[in-house]
């Protein structure tokens, strides 16, 4: 049974380490959580390590640019694991082959910046959708527009035999008071019309591999049991950290703020409703990050 906590000291010291989601969780698009930020500096400070899990389909570095322009201070993690990350160690592989369709936002062209890490990676160039040999999805080129005004070029890709590769399986995300459509909002898309959608960051494993191994470069390396993760999401950070074996604490005032009838915390009937309807049991729950 998910167990309802006033706030993250509470239960830190049993935990080595903290993978962390950003958006909803440390801040909303908009400006950090002031209260996140010190939970998280006072478990720095008593030795724990702050992995940010983030599905931002960007390299680290822009996240590192973008969170400290949002006011999440340095001393505030440890080092950022991306699902843009996991998914580039992908595509540098050839994994959707050379030629590639971009759907996004101009901001998000960091993602095709060169990958070092990999002997021998692909060359990628980026074409029109009629010589692809895959897609490569950020997200939307409009944010706010309806997911289904890619049918058309989906129904194409579809019949063309073509892998979408999703950088960010987060359906939606809440931007300060407006709610804005995800890459994995296309993906969804694509996969329910019949084409074949790759996802790397949460809840999938490869996001996960990535932050252990950023961890152990810290020089920690510790055991299920001593690692959770915390986030806003219910079918990424919960899912994926139920998946992983670790336990998780579950941020009810972000995305699920009203099913959980979240002011300062959740409410138990409404938490315990909403928890059912999604199969999902969170280790602990609390209204928001402190």
């Amino acid at each position: 049974m998910t167990e309802i906590i006033s706030s993250f000291a509470d239960i830190s010291d049993r935990y080595d380490a903290a993978f962390v989601d950003l958006w909803g969780c440390m801040h909303n698009g908009v400006a950090a959580f002031p209260a996140a930020v010190g939970a998280m500096q006072a478990f720095r400070a008593q030795g724990g390590k702050v992995v940010l899990v983030t599905n931002a389909p960007r390299p680290r570095g822009p996240v590192e640019a973008q969170i400290a322009g949002l006011g999440i201070p340095a001393d505030a993690w440890d080092v950022i694991a991306t699902s843009g990350d996991a998914t580039r160690l992908a595509l540098f592989t050839g994994v959707i082959g050379c030629h590639v369709h971009f759907i996004g936002e101009p901001h998000d062209q960091s993602f095709f910046d060169p990958l070092h890490i990999i002997a021998d990676p692909v060359t990628i160039t980026q074409v029109p959708l009629e010589e692809a040999t895959g897609i490569i999805c950020t997200g939307p080129a409009d944010p706010m527009a309806d997911p289904a005004v890619y049918r058309p070029q989906f129904l194409y890709a579809k019949n063309k035999g073509l892998k979408l590769l999703c950088a960010n399986p987060d359906i939606v995300v809440d931007r300060g008071h407006s709610r804005e459509w995800c890459a994995g909002a296309l993906a969804q898309l694509y996969t329910e019309m019949g084409g074949e959608s790759l996802y790397f960051g949460k809840p999938h494993p490869p996001i996960y591999d990535l932050a252990r191994r950023r961890l152990a470069a810290l020089g920690v390396e510790p055991g299920n049991a001593r690692i959770i993760a915390i986030g806003d999401g219910i079918h990424t950070d919960i899912q994926g950290a139920m998946g992983e074996d670790i336990d998780s604490l579950f941020i009810s005032g972000g995305l699920a703020a009203a099913e959980t009838a979240t002011t300062d915390q959740p409410e138990p009937g409404a938490l315990a409703s909403f928890l059912d309807r999604a199969m999902l049991a969170p280790t602990f729950a609390i209204g928001y990050l402190r």
